[in-house]
């Protein structure tokens, strides 16, 4: 049994515009060739696919069932076709990108969907480290491309470009003696704080730190769940606070000091000494167009 690309192409083409005369003008072909290779896929098939006896060709019980099948062969063709012409065009299998939970959720997605629309044929991994880890991720070269706060001591070998301000939200529990009042620092420091953290100890992890006494959480989303039963006090990102389930359960205290939401700057970072192909090249510019947030 001999089944060309050819054939499958004729025979998908008819089913889905109703008619020779269709599929030939969806493929650019004349309607005998269209017609011989559906013929030349029904002997070689030793089946019907369609029911020829009225005006317009109707798919056969078999001919409906191998439909999707076909489908299937002419689409992983394609594919296999688009990873061939990415390594022509040098554009790498995979990229590895680490972002922090300071850059919103939902530009992620959005961004995901229009890199998927122009790098169809690459593997993405999206890595949620905190902090200095991102950086580390990138100098270690286990991932292209960072998304972080602004680190005050970046090491020289990472480029960067700011992207944008995350406004950071005073917030604890309903029942936290902070709840409902204008505070400043020094109310601040008599109070728990929760901070995230990263998995190795270092001075940028303190940078925001007011409290004398502290927890280190690794999530802003677990840190916003033990803020609700009073515990500490925290500064989220804006948009967690606007998408986590348990803010109607939280107080947002009314901060005394200049700056009220304390933004923090966001950058995207990556080695200067390696090497990007056209997908990492993309997703860095396409980053650094996006602003996030104004600057205070």
């Amino acid at each position: 049994m001999s089944v060309s690309m050819d054939q499958l192409e004729a025979f998908v083409a008819t089913a889905s515009a109703g008619s020779f005369s269709g599929a030939a003008r969806l493929l650019g072909k004349a309607q005998s060739a269209v017609s011989t290779h559906v013929a030349n896929l029904e002997d070689d098939l030793g089946l019907p696919l369609f029911d020829r006896s009225g005006r317009t060709p109707a798919l056969t019980g078999a001919g409906a069932r191998l439909l999707p099948e076909a489908r299937i062969i002419l689409d992983r063709r394609a594919h296999f076709i688009g990873i061939a012409r990415s390594f022509e065009a040098r554009v790498e299998k995979r990229l590895v990108v680490a972002i922090d939970e300071l850059y919103p959720e939902a530009m992620v997605g959005a961004l995901c969907a229009e890199f998927a629309g122009h790098f169809p044929h690459v593997e993405l991994e999206l890595l949620f480290p905190m902090m200095e880890d991102v950086s580390r991720l990138v100098l270690d070269g286990k991932a292209q491309i960072g998304v972080m706060w602004r680190q005050e001591d970046l090491p020289a070998e990472l480029g960067f470009k700011t992207i944008g301000w995350a406004p950071l939200k005073l917030v604890c529990g309903k029942s936290h003696p902070l709840a409902h009042m204008r505070v400043d620092w020094e109310e601040l420091k008599r109070h728990r704080q929760l901070m995230v953290t990263v998995r190795t100890e270092s001075a940028e992890r303190h940078r925001l730190r007011v409290a004398a006494e502290v927890w280190w959480v690794e999530s802003h989303w677990v840190i916003m769940q033990i803020l609700k039963h009073g515990i500490g006090w925290a500064l989220i990102p804006a948009h967690i606070v606007e998408n986590s389930p348990v803010a109607s359960e939280l107080a947002f205290p009314e901060p005394e000091f200049a700056g009220g939401d304390h933004p923090v700057a966001l950058e995207v970072v990556w080695h200067k000494q390696k090497p990007s192909g056209p997908a990492a090249q993309w997703l860095r510019q396409r980053l650094a167009a996006t602003k996030i947030g104004v600057a205070p």
